[in-house]
């Protein structure tokens, strides 16, 4: 781990769209674990009056800002999934500041240990600040079925950025702990409740 505070103990929560990262990551929640959600983090850096959104608005002009000011997120996703290089330039911009913001909420956690959830953990390298991966895992045909479900999206929106994100494949190879989010919400609480104890455990003594 390299966030330059060896007291406080990462775990990474990560999985592919429709897995069930939001419905793990609020279980830890209530168990009291403090919860750093880079999405959440990358609405912040992105909110009304932030440079980044000064930038965004200075690139692709009012079609992606709404008319309270704020940026207007299915139409920019549109333009970055449309075009690799407007994409590669929203990731320069933004990637350095997410990071930042992470790393300052990573190092303030109070409690026994925290959680990192983001969906590109692995694939933009954030592993490196985690002491332990922990993958929520399901089969691709019911991650789509769950995101139509959930979104009202079509199955090739889906696809497109399942596509974006590694296969269920190297997610597993990469991951130090499988959760396999198939069954009910109670199935998940239960298993990540045993987690917990055992995450506490490792915490605890490190």
């Amino acid at each position: 781990m390299n966030t330059d505070k060896a007291h406080i103990w990462v775990l990474g929560v990560t999985g592919g769209i429709g897995s069930g990262k939001s419905t793990a990551t609020d279980r830890f929640s209530s168990l009291g674990i403090s919860v750093v959600d880079a999405d959440q983090v990358a609405r912040d850096v992105v909110a009304c009056g932030t440079p980044a959104l000064q930038a965004i608005a200075e690139r692709f002009g009012d079609r992606v800002i709404q008319a309270n000011g704020e940026l207007d997120r299915a139409a920019l996703r549109a333009i970055i999934f449309a075009d690799p290089s407007e994409k590669a330039w929203l990731n320069a911009l933004l990637h350095p500041a997410i990071r930042e913001h992470m790393l300052t909420q990573l190092q303030t956690a109070t409690s026994p240990y925290v959680v990192l959830s983001a969906p590109l953990l692995l694939e933009n390298g954030l592993e490196q600040y985690t002491d332990r991966v922990l993958v929520i895992d399901l089969p691709e045909a019911l991650q789509i079925q769950r995101t139509q479900t959930r979104d009202q999206v079509d199955s090739d929106q889906i696809s497109a950025i399942m596509a974006a994100q590694l296969s269920r494949e190297e997610r597993i190879a990469k991951a130090d702990d499988i959760l396999d989010n198939s069954g009910s919400v109670a199935e998940l609480h239960a298993k990540i409740d045993r987690l917990h104890e055992y995450y506490l455990r490792i915490a605890l003594s490190s």
